[in-house]
């Protein structure tokens, strides 16, 4: 069975007649969607509601129309990142598997799976116990997609847990401590942690240290794209990649950008993928044929950008996660030619410093 991905804007947190349209359109039924990934337009933190309604909207939309239980809507792996800081538009793009043949079958196309880790304690947000736990996820999430061979992963999306007040409260009324009290900054900590765990399952390093986890940024999974919110309390893993037999008509890619202005990296993605650039392309030779790609920044910690000064790191009034993710958006948009495109910030190892891990879905035709 053949997967199917479409990008799909909405006006809304709460406006779910695109993703309608989609299906009356006859593209994918309701109960055939597998994941979905998306923007919304909160502030990006801790207190990002926008997140937790989104997911309410999509979930009641599963249960409604795809005849789910509340219990098997929340299987559905969901993850929304807050703050579509400049030109980054709302939108969703929603994974499906539907009924038809696999052909090519002598070819690689899209596979899909996931898995839901076992639930990250408080005390374990930071530290190599979630490590462990997401790379557990992703080793099921591979073989759920029927991937053996982590070279053929070029995604993993995570939703994880953040700190709260609440939640560190919880640790220490067990008598347990925390990596880290700042709520805040928890949300990189936790996706930096998130990150190895992929990085370890897929072999791309070997096991962290304890000291080098959100902190040693020469390790790092040039696949991971990690989330953290409030909306629960394990990790939701989604592992996107390429296998022989599945049939269809899309391709995953990935690649690097080794810094915020590194279109190159955005175009490697593409041709990762498997569609053919000039060597100096522009947005009009992608002829459409890009679903979406999804990317993650992280201001760079040396405070300069080729070698000129930044000043998103001292700015006290806007967090510099808003300067990078409107930056990186804006490049983009311009490289794919649509706003609507995936941009993500707390990008601690997932990419090189200063810059990020670059996916692209293409959909190479009949």
């Amino acid at each position: 069975m053949p997967y199917v991905v479409r990008k799909i804007p909405f006006e809304n947190v709460q406006d779910t007649s695109g993703l309608e349209a989609a299906i009356a359109a006859g593209d994918f039924a309701a109960d055939e969607i597998v994941a979905l990934i998306g923007k919304v337009e909160g502030n990006g933190g801790v207190n990002d509601f926008s997140r937790v309604l989104a997911d309410r909207v999509l979930r009641d939309f599963l249960v409604e129309h795809a005849g789910k239980t509340r219990a098997e809507a929340l299987q559905v792996p969901i993850a929304w990142s807050g703050g579509c800081d400049g030109v980054i538009s709302p939108h969703m793009t929603v994974f499906a598997r539907v009924d038809g043949p696999a052909e090519p079958a002598d070819e690689k196309r899209l596979a899909v799976g996931f898995a839901v880790s076992e639930p990250i304690l408080p005390e374990e947000i930071g530290r190599l116990e979630m490590v462990d736990k997401v790379a557990a996820g992703v080793r099921k999430a591979m073989e759920a997609a029927g991937i053996s061979d982590s070279s053929d992963v070029h995604f993993v999306q995570t939703k994880t847990p953040l700190l709260t007040a609440e939640r560190i409260a919880d640790a220490h009324s067990r008598g347990k401590t925390v990596a880290l009290t700042d709520t805040m900054e928890s949300m990189a900590v936790s996706n930096a942690t998130s990150a190895l765990g992929i990085a370890t399952a897929l072999g791309e390093i070997a096991r962290p240290r304890p000291e080098q986890i959100a902190k040693d940024l020469s390790v790092y999974s040039s696949v991971a794209s990690c989330s953290s919110g409030v909306e629960q309390v394990e990790a939701q893993i989604v592992v996107v990649g390429n296998r022989l037999g599945v049939g269809g008509r899309y391709r995953i890619g990935h690649s690097v950008m080794d810094d915020a202005l590194d279109f190159d990296g955005i175009y490697d993605a593409i041709r990762s993928a498997g569609l053919d650039l000039p060597d100096r392309p522009r947005a009009e030779d992608l002829d459409g044929r890009v679903v979406n790609c999804f990317i993650k920044c992280e201001a760079d910690p040396s405070g300069r950008l080729r070698d000129r000064r930044q000043v998103a790191l001292n700015d006290s009034d806007v967090h510099h996660t808003h300067h990078t993710k409107g930056a990186v958006g804006g490049v983009a948009a311009a490289a794919i030619g649509d706003p609507a495109v995936f941009v993500s910030v707390a990008g601690l190892q997932q990419g090189p410093a200063g810059g990020g891990s670059v996916a692209a879905i293409v959909d190479l035709g009949s």
